[in-house]
């Protein structure tokens, strides 16, 4: 265990890191409008600005995870750190949709450098007593991002401009690397005698990279081969991972471990089902309630603050109370939420919106940290940092998944045309379409979280 001065000043250091990761991801989407009219950007190309970081994070936090079990937790997270300064500044500072959709990559890389091995330093940091407070302070600060992301988005897109966002991003993972680098001492791995699996690896990053490219670009008959080509890799993937002495993803923990499974399917099936809702209600309140940035910011801020506040709470409760059904529960009121977004019309309050939001922010909160505890609770100590980048893994699926689902109704509704007055009514039911679709997603979560139970 580290000492309590050091543990503590770690908690605040990826607290600071969970902050700023989403903080970007959900003011990018209140910046999309203003960033498409810079860089001409039609809706589905707007869709990438967002989705480049999602493809890179996923892609790469499992390979992450086991790179920090076997050479160092601290170290990955430095250097990931680094990784996710340097493509913050690129991304302020670069003049092109390519440019910004690369440096959005590379950010993704340096993302899931830190995110697959933050919370396995956490657990092996601190006594089991104490984790269900940590993971919901930890879960609380992603929220806070979250939360301060389409207001503080808003205004700093409204008054300097989308790049300002990439520059306050940048400078906050200069003070979180130096941070990093001259208080924290300790190091924590998981020293192996035997070969790192690099040809699991070869099969792991091309497969799942295939696999969401192929989901974001549908129904286009190359996405269709691509998503197969995807599916079938990953499926040459486990069956490698099922007979490797040392596999990057431990897969035989999903047959063996009953909890594991179902708590990671629940995190992508609840990811699946709510990602996207911001992606969608911010084109839906400035194309079509004529919002400012600013002003659309300050009403999406009512999911992620009832989220900061849940999740505390649920942290607290479930040390006390079944996880699984907490988490259970927090699921059904998502439902609830989104079939309230799914009758928003063109006339819909605002206050309505505000409400629909609530409620998808309070079951989002209640369901995520009993379900991360539930994952980690449910291995052992060896296992954290793959438990952990795995449930990241799965929650960054979800958002792809969420992410293409949505990209796909706009693209069967509108195609490649832009958002304007002569394509409102056609993005309005793209939006019911959506919604619809993740109620019925979430839905089926309820009863994946329940088998837990």
């Amino acid at each position: 265990m580290a000492s309590k001065t050091n543990k503590h000043v770690l908690l605040a250091i990826t607290m600071v890191a969970n902050f700023f990761n989403p903080f970007t991801g959900s003011a990018v989407n209140i910046a999309l409008p203003p960033i498409a009219a810079e860089l001409h950007l039609h809706a589905g190309a707007m869709s990438w600005v967002t989705m480049s970081y999602l493809l890179a994070s996923a892609v790469f936090l499992v390979p992450m995870g086991k790179i920090g079990d076997r050479w160092g937790r601290k170290a990955l997270f430095l250097w990931g750190s680094v990784v996710f300064m340097v493509a913050s500044f690129a991304c302020a500072f670069t003049g092109s949709a390519t440019g910004l959709i690369a440096f959005r990559l590379l950010q993704g890389l340096g993302g899931a450098m830190m995110v697959s091995v933050s919370m396995a330093i956490l657990m092996a940091a601190f006594e089991p007593r104490e984790r269900g407070m940590m993971i919901g302070l930890n879960v609380a600060s992603v929220y806070l991002g979250l939360s301060a992301a389409p207001v503080l988005g808003g205004f700093i897109t409204e008054y300097w401009g989308w790049r300002s966002l990439f520059l306050i991003n940048g400078s906050v993972s200069v003070f979180v690397t130096i941070a990093l680098f001259f208080v924290i001492r300790q190091e924590w791995k998981v020293p192996e005698k035997t070969p790192f699996d690099w040809k699991g690896v070869a099969w792991y990053v091309p497969s799942l990279l295939m696999l969401m490219y192929g989901l974001s670009r549908l129904p286009q008959i190359s996405a269709a081969v691509l998503t197969l080509a995807g599916l079938l890799g990953l499926g040459r993937f486990i069956r490698l991972e099922w007979k490797a002495e040392a596999p990057v993803l431990n897969v035989r923990m999903f047959r063996h471990n009953k909890v594991f499974g179902l708590s990671n399917l629940s995190a992508f099936i609840n990811y699946a089902a709510t990602f996207a809702v911001s992606f969608i209600l911010s084109l839906y309140l400035q194309y079509v309630k004529l919002l400012s940035p600013r002003e659309a910011g300050l009403l999406l801020m009512a999911q992620p603050v009832m989220m900061a506040l849940v999740s505390v709470l649920a942290g607290r409760l479930s040390n006390k109370y079944p996880p699984a059904g907490l988490a259970s529960l927090g699921m059904g009121l998502s439902v609830v939420g989104l079939l309230l977004m799914a009758f928003l019309t063109g006339t819909s309050g605002n206050a309505y919106i505000f409400s629909a939001l609530a409620v998808l922010g309070v079951g989002f909160g209640l369901f995520s940290s009993p379900n991360t505890n539930v994952v980690m609770s449910s291995v052992e100590h060896q296992y954290y940092g793959v438990a952990s980048a795995t449930l990241a893994t799965m929650r960054n699926l979800g958002m792809v998944f969420s992410m293409a689902m949505a990209t796909l109704a706009v693209h069967v509704f509108i195609g490649d045309r832009v958002i304007n007055a002569d394509t409102l009514s056609s993005f309005l039911q793209a939006t019911r379409l959506v919604f619809f679709l993740f109620a019925g997603f979430c839905t089926l979560g309820v009863f994946t979280s329940l088998k837990r139970v």
